[in-house]
């Protein structure tokens, strides 16, 4: 069961201007970025059958399950219900085209959809998978469900897929103590650095499931 400990994190008027800045930016970024992401997909397309997105059920704000939205990168013939890093060469099972996206973090760029629809922000703690209770159970506790989630966040540019669920707990929390303008600011600037310096990605600790890589449908809805 998941709370809401925290009602009201942040002021009225950071909480007001932070959304409007999601509207703005991530309708700005889809503009701009349309023609990028329509090579990404006839480049998923030419390279493996199957959908260019993968969706998936995650946790948002106050507990609300969303469907976030990724560009695919991995072959449908992927075992069903079986995450990422618990694949034996995990490596095989991931397109080529698929690699340079997650490591350049170029998948994640459909999630502007999710911002511009009110399911996620650009910053905030990345959302979980239904089935991680352990750390639901650890933002719950500490009230991280009373903000959106993001597209990147504090414990993106502190170890990103190199931390320990406690520790991406702990920054989670961290960020929601001291969420504000200038620590978002300091996070947009961390990311940049983190995704062109790539530190801290490691493959096979990302939450992909392919049973999920199967959807055909570019869908909002």
């Amino acid at each position: 069961m998941i709370s809401d400990k925290k009602s009201k994190p942040g002021t009225a008027g950071y909480r007001f201007v932070k959304r409007t800045f999601d509207i703005l930016i991530s309708f700005i970024g889809i503009f701009v970025l349309i023609i990028p992401m329509l090579i990404i997909m006839i480049a998923i397309r030419i390279e493996s059958q199957g959908g260019v997105l993968f969706r998936q059920k995650r946790v948002g704000r106050k507990g609300k399950e969303f469907t976030i939205y990724k560009f695919r990168s991995m072959y449908r013939s992927a075992p069903p219900e079986t995450a990422t890093g618990d694949l034996i060469n995990a490596e095989s099972h991931i397109t080529r085209v698929g690699a340079f996206l997650r490591k350049s973090s170029l998948d994640e760029l459909p999630q502007l959809f999710n911002v511009l629809k009110g399911d996620m922000s650009l910053i905030g703690p990345r959302p979980l998978i239904v089935s991680e209770e352990k750390m639901h159970n650890l933002r719950n506790a500490a009230g991280v469900y009373t903000i959106r989630p993001g597209i990147t966040g504090w414990a993106q540019i502190n170890g990103r897929d190199c931390v320990s669920d406690e520790q991406k707990a702990a920054l989670d929390t961290e960020y929601l103590h001291k969420i504000s303008f200038a620590m978002d600011v300091r996070i947009v600037f961390g990311t940049i650095f983190t995704v062109s310096t790539r530190q801290g990605y490691a493959e096979g600790r990302q939450s992909e499931r392919s049973s999920d890589l199967g959807d055909t449908d570019f869908e909002i809805a």
